[in-house]
């Protein structure tokens, strides 16, 4: 079953300096059928004004991770780790036991634009992390592993069992995922557009797989980019 979230119906919230889009629950938007889907709690789209950002704040017990789609996005926290993240790039927090960190628009004339991604850890009390990496065209013309639970592949090493994948498409080009017993899918599209199980999907859109053992998938536009994830 494919179950598809339109990009219109999510929350909003515009603060002025941050506009952001909630798939899921959060902060003051709340929705009892979408409090998140197994591990994964929030998925947020964010555009941060030139120069805004997010002060020091603190964290504990969530996977984040951050995707971004244009811009640049400079990061910091109190394990030492930070950079200025772009698009390609992938960055990744576990909050473990505790962090605090800061999320600033890396430019004073561009906007900032993109995904931030929590995941519930596999138990509470990791050791706080950091870590970042480009895939860049890597992620051309297939589903190219990004973030799981073994770091295989050259992927980033999370805390839970979760397979976050990254791919752009050329308009017209197909690609397939297929899921093993007791595996669920969510797949979030970031540009352009799909057709996924004969629904129509466009950028926003977001979608709950379940009890399906194949997921064939079609884009619609140049360069549409989107992120499957395969969850337990």
């Amino acid at each position: 079953m494919i179950l598809i979230r339109k990009a219109i119906d999510r929350g909003h919230a515009d603060h002025g300096w941050l506009k952001a889009r909630h798939s899921f629950s959060f902060a003051n938007y709340i929705h009892p059928d979408h409090m998140g889907f197994r591990a994964l709690r929030v998925i947020n789209e964010d555009e941060i004004a030139p120069g805004a950002g997010f002060p020091p704040h603190s964290h504990r017990d969530m996977e984040i991770v951050t995707y971004v789609l244009s811009g640049a996005l400079e990061h910091k926290d109190s394990t030492g780790g930070g950079g200025v993240i772009r698009p390609g790039e992938v960055q990744y927090m576990s909050a473990g036991s505790g962090v605090t960190h800061s999320e600033y628009n890396a430019s004073k004339v561009e906007p900032v634009h993109l995904l931030q991604i929590w995941l519930l850890p596999d138990r509470a009390g990791h050791q706080p992390g950091y870590a970042q990496k480009a895939f860049g065209d890597e992620r051309r013309g297939k589903l190219r592993l990004v973030a799981s639970s073994d770091g295989r592949e050259g992927s980033l090493k999370i805390n839970q069992s979760t397979d976050i994948y990254a791919s752009i498409l050329e308009e017209g080009a197909e690609i397939e995922r297929r899921f093993a017993p007791g595996r669920y899918g969510y797949l979030q599209i970031a540009k352009g557009g799909l057709e996924i199980g004969g629904l129509v999907m466009q950028a926003g859109d977001g979608a709950k797989i379940t009890d399906e053992e194949v997921l064939s998938v079609k884009a619609l536009a140049p360069d549409t980019e989107f992120l499957l994830f395969d969850l337990a």
